[in-house]
């Protein structure tokens, strides 16, 4: 007679699921919603949440070929050029002016890239719905808490609106892997009325810029999902290329602005003052000024206060032609290699890649520390959402007759 099996319990792994379902609850949940009334709260939530991540990826063993997983990312051609960008940042520190200020940002560079890794192979190879379904629900309520917030242009815990707009972009960022999940499983109607609410909050947002990145995410949405494979290879290409090719950009639409905007326009001033530092030191094209230099630059009278305030202007000032070469390469890979995802994810994905890069191009403050967190987010979210796409349809019964 056999004996009926009888389940003990595993201690160790219900504490994992426990601390995986916390550290995923606030990514989720705790993320988005605490944005809009704190500056400092994704900074601390983010590190905390990578944490229970990785310690109930310890305590039940679902990091599995963590150093196959590694090795991987470290020989392909993206991973590479991050490794190139990282290591010629840190060359900068001979060259650059503001030491101190320099080596923490390095610092914070690399703290932020091992919490990636971390987070990144915390994350289970099977993601559970019940998890992933946090996500929306956490977006969606902090759309609708943050309209009227946008409305007033302040909260009680942040007077002067400035943890509001950070919380707004922020909320424009974890959109997309929302809409992509909705999508996944078919709740399309629940995926429109989310991106409506976060539109809304955008659009009443005090500074365009939430609303600017929105828009430039959805155009690459909308490109990709009718053409996936072209859509990915334009969206990398556009990125790399005006990364790379950007010292032109003075010189091209300096005449533009003039004409439009008027000489004495804010971006007709930038764009010349742009235009005279690659006139007058040219061979810092090929070095750059070195790390920190650019926001610096402007407190200590090395540049004046009217030089863009963009992403393409600070890397090619800081790091020049090799920071700005790597820089492309990251990008263009990272967009390629996502191409691959699943064709509910992939658009998505892309329109993450255009609404990050457009808020860097339009003025974001890219070198600080609560960005580099906010696109960690982002991507080990999306990491989560690829892995819950395992099964997306139920498998249907087969009735066999027997002979």
């Amino acid at each position: 007679m056999a004996r009926p099996t009888i389940q003990t319990a595993n201690p160790s792994a219900d504490a994992a699921a426990v601390l995986r379902r916390l550290g995923f609850a606030l990514l989720f949940f705790a993320v988005p919603l605490a944005s809009l009334f704190s500056r400092r709260a994704l900074v601390v939530m983010a590190p905390l949440a990578v944490v229970l991540l990785v310690l109930a990826a310890a305590l039940d063993g679902s990091a599995k070929h963590p150093r196959e997983k590694l090795m991987a990312l470290a020989i392909s051609p993206g991973g590479m050029a991050g490794l190139v960008l990282l290591l010629w940042a840190g060359l900068s520190l001979l060259w650059t002016p503001f030491l101190p200020q320099a080596s923490e940002r390095l610092l914070n560079l690399t703290g932020m890239a091992l919490m990636a890794l971390a987070g990144y192979l915390a994350v289970p190879e099977r993601m559970r719905s019940a998890n992933l379904y946090i996500l929306p629900i956490g977006v969606g309520l902090a759309a609708l808490i943050g309209i009227p917030l946008a409305i007033r242009g302040s909260s009680r815990f942040d007077p002067e609106g400035l943890s509001l707009e950070r919380g707004m972009i922020t909320l424009v960022l974890l959109l997309w892997p929302a809409l992509a999940w909705l999508h996944s499983r078919g709740r399309n109607l629940e995926a429109i009325g989310l991106a409506l609410a976060v539109a809304v909050g955008a659009l009443l947002t005090r500074d365009g810029l939430p609303f600017y990145g929105l828009a430039a995410g959805a155009l690459v949405f909308v490109v990709t999902a009718s053409m996936p494979v072209i859509g990915s290879r334009l969206t990398g290409l556009a990125m790399a290329g005006l990364l790379l090719f950007a010292p032109l950009l003075p010189f091209l639409l300096k005449p533009l602005a003039d004409g439009i905007l008027g000489p004495k326009s804010p971006v007709a001033a930038s764009l010349g003052v742009w235009r005279r530092i690659i006139l007058d030191e040219p061979l810092r094209l090929l070095t750059g000024h070195g790390l920190e230099t650019a926001m610096r630059g402007r407190l200590f009278g090395l540049l004046p206060w009217s030089s863009p305030s963009t992403l393409l202007f600070e890397l090619w000032y800081e790091l020049g032609l090799v920071g700005a070469a790597a820089g492309s390469i990251l990008l263009y890979q990272a967009v390629v290699r996502a191409r691959g995802h699943r064709a509910t994810v992939g658009p998505a994905i892309m329109a993450a890649f255009a609404c990050a890069y457009a808020l860097g191009c339009l003025g974001i403050g890219t070198t600080q520390v609560w960005w580099f967190t906010a696109l960690v987010v982002l991507v080990l979210i999306f990491v989560a959402i690829e892995r819950g796409q395992f099964r997306t349809t139920r498998p249907k019964a087969v009735l066999s007759r027997k002979a």
